[in-house]
């Protein structure tokens, strides 16, 4: 067994060195290092899509910590709320084949539950519904480490009093979900799992998909940890059966979860325009955003448009990226719970895929004019004849203070790097990191053909 897993190890890092420039798979791996090391987090599992397939598998850090079992990219973590994206693909699956209606009341498929008359399966999917979490807690009450069923739940909590009316707030809810992959059971007269093994699954060749809802995870796998504030690993406790149904009942290698970006990637399982439906931001009644979609949050990171969800279940924390524009996408597992390593990793991994992807070379006197703009506004000083309409509009008096007054008290910068540079929307977008003794903080600049300025915008680092 150990000869197979320093083989898979050593196909791993021969991949990665075949598809990625070699000195980012030395970054990602100082990433991942470095990231287990200052949050203390067992081991992570990582898979890194890049133009439409997979170019890196690797796990780091240990599975087991008694005794000690090496972490290897086959072995499977619980992924948590991410199947959430599975459940919302059946729902939508079953609409395309007439079964149901994303506009359809929750009464149509379950009629004794509150006001669901009024609720659709669309609130649902989109944490609109008003229908109470039963699960907000990172850690397990004591009530759930027995044996439930979905109609216990939903007996539980979505039989008492909506949070609030549907369609007038965004809240996440574990139930949502519970609901929904009930009404899967009803819409397609098959199980959950054996329907998304079915259709979703065995279609994408993702082979060792697991249901920790019903069983554990295997003693070639990982083990879940938790810790009491800063106190030593232990192993956490595990959900009672039923407890994860529908909302976070999947567990698979991080090289599974690609497959299931690259399927999103390339529309292999719906119609477009049923990924239209999942991937774009749901409003409430009043017209606000929500920053979620079906099943899955909606959004840009590093200035790219981002398809992204969390899963967290006892003992482990997931985090994956889908970036449809540039094909690509990050999945990152590990198997401490109530920790944040693997939202670091993933966003340090996109910010470096990123920052390498430059389509343009650096042009020094680039630099220097976007470092000037950057003093002077620390100053409150702005040439107006460097940015388009648009961006002179966006910086207005207020803006320019508040620049002034956050920026200058930092004083000059120690360093003003350029991190990436790309072609994007018919403009050139350029990204810097602008360190300062205490602080550190990026510029994003979108600059038209002519290099006037569209965007100059400045954040905070994590």
């Amino acid at each position: 067994m150990k000869k197979l897993f320093a083989l898979l190890l050593l196909l791993a890092t021969s991949a990665c060195a075949q598809s990625l420039p070699p000195d980012t798979c030395d970054s990602v791996d100082r990433i991942a290092k470095q990231v287990l090391a200052t949050t203390t987090v067992p081991s992570a599992s990582i898979a890194i899509v890049k133009d439409g397939k997979i170019a890196y598998v690797q796990a780091y850090g240990d599975a087991r910590l008694d005794p000690r079992t090496p972490a290897t990219p086959p072995m499977r973590y619980s992924i948590g709320s991410i199947s959430k994206q599975f459940t919302a693909t059946a729902i939508l699956m079953l609409a395309e084949q007439g079964k149901l209606s994303l506009d359809d009341t929750v009464s149509k498929f379950i009629p004794n539950l509150t006001r669901a008359n009024e609720v659709t399966i669309r609130q649902l999917l989109s944490h609109t519904s008003g229908y109470q979490d039963y699960w907000p807690q990172d850690y397990v009450p004591p009530f759930m480490l027995t044996q439930v069923t979905a109609d216990t739940i939903l007996d539980r909590w979505a039989r008492k009093p909506l949070d609030f009316d549907p369609g007038t707030k965004w809240q996440y809810s574990n139930t949502n979900f519970v609901i929904a992959g009930v009404i899967i059971e009803k819409a397609s007269g098959t199980p959950l799992l054996k329907f998304l093994s079915d259709k979703i699954f065995s279609p994408l060749g993702m082979n060792t998909v697991v249901n920790i809802d019903q069983d554990r995870l295997t003693q070639t796998d990982p083990v879940g940890y938790m810790r009491y504030a800063l106190g030593p690993p232990r192993v956490a406790p595990k959900e009672g059966k039923g407890w994860l149904f529908a909302a976070g009942e999947l567990a698979m290698p991080a090289q599974e979860l690609a497959k299931w970006d690259i399927a999103m990637l390339d529309q292999k399982l719906l119609k477009p325009a049923s990924y239209k439906e999942m991937q774009t931001e749901v409003k409430l009644k009043n017209g606000e955003g929500t920053g979620y979609g079906l099943g899955i949050s909606v959004g840009t990171q590093s200035g790219h448009r981002a398809l992204s969800h969390g899963g967290e279940v006892s003992g482990f924390v997931s985090q994956n990226v889908v970036f449809p524009d540039d094909h690509a996408a990050v999945a990152v597992l590990t198997n401490q719970d109530a920790s944040t390593a693997a939202g670091q990793i993933a966003r340090r991994i996109s910010q470096l895929l990123f920052a390498n992807a430059q389509t343009a070379s650096t042009d020094p006197n680039e630099t220097v004019q976007d470092r000037k703009i950057f003093e002077d506004l620390q100053r409150g000083v702005i040439d107006r004849a460097l940015f388009t309409s648009n961006a002179n509009d966006y910086f207005n008096d207020q803006a320019i203070k508040d620049y002034a007054s956050s920026l200058g008290p930092l004083g000059k910068p120690d360093e003003f790097t350029q991190t990436g540079k790309e072609g994007r929307g018919g403009m050139i977008f350029r990204r810097y990191t602008v360190k300062f003794p205490q602080k550190t903080v990026n510029v994003t600049i979108y600059a038209m053909p002519d290099n006037k300025i569209e965007q100059y915008l400045v954040s905070a680092t994590n």
